[in-house]
């Protein structure tokens, strides 16, 4: 009875054996099959915490969890956008199921592949050469757009209610984006038509913003516009910071700014359109093809007024201006 009893514990080592080999098995094909998504952004991950979240909420939104049923490799610039394209040349040759490219200069330097890609920019991606139409963008590529770098002349009328007599404004630029010779074009030519001068400051790094708010300082302007830019984006409280200390009346691209402590901003939400990109992302991994999917456009913008900073600066801000706003911060 010992000796049979023996065996049958023996025989129940080995059928749990290999029900743990097959469990290994069965766990080992389920990470091989799990889809891998490259996330491509021109800075980094800190500051874009809440632009991370949203895509992944989007992505949650057709069923797919970070580390459940797909995998997120993450491809980081950290402001230089010159390491863009040996990033995006990397997630090819990994073969991954979906770029998400979430930036303008990200988005224009993933190669032409088959590997399926959405992306988010702030222009118009017809005339970035990115699709053809909004509505049937066609080829391996779709996405959202948030206009916001085609905001910078309505942004000039802003800053010209608010202070009317100005003569002289900034804008502040990075000349690594894109974006930046269409964007300053378009706020010369408002500029001209409402009788101001807009002088241009550039900032590709860090270590230019201190020597650009000296210049508008010593070139005595008015107020600055900040232009729609990823990096600036990632530096929005030094800019606001830096805004502060030297008096300089700013507006911004997002309400992002102003919750950092800048005085205004008029745009559309980018949280949106990363958590539409993670949407989409979802959809073509469930099957549908990119170019058949519409390019999201924006359907509502922003105008926010942070009164506190307005109060430090010792401006008066006109009634009209607060009845536009859309959120005033106190």
């Amino acid at each position: 009875m010992r000796d049979l009893r023996r065996r049958d514990f023996v025989t129940l080592l080995g059928g749990a054996g290999l029900l743990c080999a097959a469990k290994a098995r069965w766990a080992r094909a389920q990470q091989a099959a799990m889809p891998v998504v490259g996330f491509l952004n021109s800075t980094s991950p800190g500051p874009h915490a809440p632009m991370v979240a949203a895509f992944r909420e989007g992505l949650a939104e057709i069923g797919y969890v970070e580390g459940r049923n797909v995998a997120i490799e993450y491809r980081w610039a950290e402001g230089e956008y010159d390491r863009l394209p040996s990033l995006a040349a990397d997630l090819v040759s990994r073969q991954v199921s979906v770029i998400a490219a979430t930036s303008t200069p990200a988005a224009l330097s993933v190669p032409i592949t088959t590997i399926p890609v959405v992306f988010t920019t702030g222009n118009d991606p017809v005339k970035l050469g990115l699709v053809s139409s909004l509505n049937r963008p066609g080829g391996n590529i779709t996405g959202s757009t948030f206009f916001n770098n085609a905001l910078g002349p309505k942004r000039l009328e802003i800053l010209r209610e608010l202070a009317p007599s100005a003569k002289v404004l900034a804008m502040l630029v990075n000349p690594s984006n894109p974006n930046t010779e269409s964007d300053t074009v378009q706020v010369q030519v408002a500029a001209r038509s409402l009788g101001l001068q807009v002088l241009t400051v550039t900032a590709s790094n860090e270590r230019d913003f201190d020597a650009a708010f000296a210049s508008l300082v010593e070139r005595r302007v008015a107020a600055l516009i900040v232009n729609s830019d990823p990096f600036f984006y990632s530096r929005r409280d030094q800019l606001t910071a830096l805004a502060a200390r030297h008096a300089v009346p700013a507006i911004y691209e997002v309400r992002e700014f102003c919750a950092a402590g800048g005085l205004l901003s008029y745009g559309t939400s980018v949280t949106a359109a990363y958590r539409q990109a993670g949407v989409y992302t979802g959809r073509i991994l469930k099957g549908e093809r990119a170019g058949d999917l519409p390019i999201q456009q924006p359907v509502k913008f922003e105008f926010v007024i942070n009164l506190k900073t307005a109060k430090a600066l010792g401006l008066e801000v006109p009634d009209r201006i607060l009845v536009a706003a859309d959120e005033v911060i106190e």
